[in-house]
């Protein structure tokens, strides 16, 4: 329980600080950073720039994936969450276009990059400190928290963001209400950096390491053994689209004056609030029911339905209306999303051996969610205001889905399988009533030590 909470805390703190570059990429930036002069060029640079992290996320989990799988799960935390930290903190005090012109953007890059190279290693390296010191059958539960404190992370800069947006007047908020949720960046290098270094390193690496186990190239041989299974987790980690189209696509559309639908900045985060605040809920549930039907028919219904309900989601921005913006949201990504979201950290990892998990979980879904980077901004450009935005952008999200339901098919089911045999494609499922038996034994001594 400890690992599951230090990885909650930790995911929350780093994500924030993702997120809220998530926030103003659609809401500020375009004002700020770039030429006013065309609102939808601005728009479409100010997404691209938010694209650009999740470029650097798959060099940064190949650095970082290296350094967990050869060094230890709790060193590479601690250092995604100094660079993280550091470089959301200088984005507070960058100079904005009208005083510097082309350089205000061209450091925005820069500091996104290195946000996208800390986050790289984050989700693989918590969730496999998590999982490895999780008691068997409690995998998909434990590993969730994982998930939920990205979530806390998100509801807590648009929460942060919310009563900026909502007291200060709207030329302030533009000029210098923005920065205070990264000037708080340095509360979150303290309490990251204290909580990292609190937990212990996981007992399936020590092992590793004590007996000469460990890798000199992890991604050479992950690609070796289980490349099949990593161009299974690039696929499925495309459902990145939809937290995408909810929350960065979605605040542009509903928010923006080149697209002119009309909600205010406040209200749209709202939407943000609520959808996380549910999803926040939900996930250690479904990561607890991951435990009991396993990994895949999760990650199915969750694919599939979520992606569906994007037309209607879309639909109702493109009418105005808030209150089915409201329920939508909820919906598909605060409720049915989280089918995929509260169990992909366990299923991922679950794909691969102890030696090269941080490695082939870290890059694969890197690279899967960057290929999703500029969809935000893709669909700016191909979903014009004068178009069906909610027919062109839902249908690609929908076929998103599909494409995720097959690769989560095509791949072996593992919540039931031993630690020590996972990533081996020959691995033997215990038989479910042993399963069962067991389970019902952890549970009994997690409840006699609580």
């Amino acid at each position: 329980m400890k690992a599951a909470l230090s990885s909650w805390l930790g995911s929350a703190l780093e994500y924030y600080d993702f997120f809220i570059y998530a926030q103003a990429a659609a809401l500020v930036f375009p004002t700020v950073f770039f030429p006013a002069d065309d609102p939808q060029v601005a728009v479409v640079a100010s997404l691209a720039t938010f694209g650009v992290g999740y470029v650097a996320r798959p060099i940064g989990a190949f650095v970082l994936g290296h350094w967990g799988d050869t060094h230890g799960r709790k060193n590479m935390l601690v250092l995604c969450m100094l660079m993280m930290g550091i470089s959301t903190l200088l984005v507070a005090v960058l100079p904005t276009y009208g005083q510097v012109g082309v350089l205000a953007p061209a450091l925005l890059v820069l500091m996104r990059l290195i946000q996208g190279f800390a986050v790289g290693g984050e989700i693989a390296g918590a969730s496999t400190m998590t999982m490895e010191h999780a008691p068997f059958g409690k995998r998909g539960f434990y590993t969730s928290f994982t998930l939920q404190g990205v979530q806390g992370g998100q509801l807590l800069a648009a929460a942060i963001f919310l009563p900026l947006a909502a007291v200060l007047p709207e030329d302030d908020f533009q000029s210098w209400g923005w920065r205070i949720p990264f000037l708080l960046s340095a509360v979150v290098i303290v309490i990251g950096l204290v909580v990292r270094r609190k937990v212990e390193e996981t007992p399936a690496f020590q092992e590793k390491a004590a007996t000469g186990e460990v890798p000199k190239a992890p991604i050479v041989q992950v690609v070796q053994e289980n490349g099949a299974d990593m161009l299974r987790v690039v696929v499925m980690a495309l459902m990145n689209a939809v937290p995408l189209t909810a929350t960065v696509f979605g605040a542009t559309y509903a928010t923006s004056e080149a697209y002119g639908v009309g909600f205010s900045t406040a209200t749209y985060l709202w939407i943000s609030v609520a959808g996380n605040l549910v999803a926040m809920v939900l996930i250690p549930f479904i990561g607890s029911l991951s435990d009991r039907i396993g990994r895949r028919p999760c990650i199915i219904v969750g694919a599939l339905g979520s992606t569906a309900m994007a037309y209607a989601y879309l639909h109702a921005i493109s009418i105005d209306n808030v209150t089915l913006a409201f329920v939508f949201a909820i919906l598909m990504w605060g409720t049915v999303y989280q089918g995929y979201n509260a169990v992909f950290p366990s299923f991922y990892q679950e794909l691969f051996p102890t030696r090269t998990r941080v490695t082939g979980f870290a890059v694969s879904q890197n690279i899967g969610t960057m290929i999703t980077a500029f969809l935000p901004s893709l669909f700016a450009a191909i979903a014009p205001p004068d178009s069906n935005v909610p027919l062109i952008v839902g249908s690609i999200v929908f076929g998103i889905g599909i494409a995720v339901a097959v690769a989560a098919l095509s791949a072996r089911e593992t919540f039931r399988v031993a630690l020590d045999d996972l990533g081996k494609p020959s691995a033997v499922p215990m038989e479910k009533a042993e399963y069962e038996r067991l389970r019902s034994g952890q549970e009994e001594r997690v409840a006699e030590t609580v």
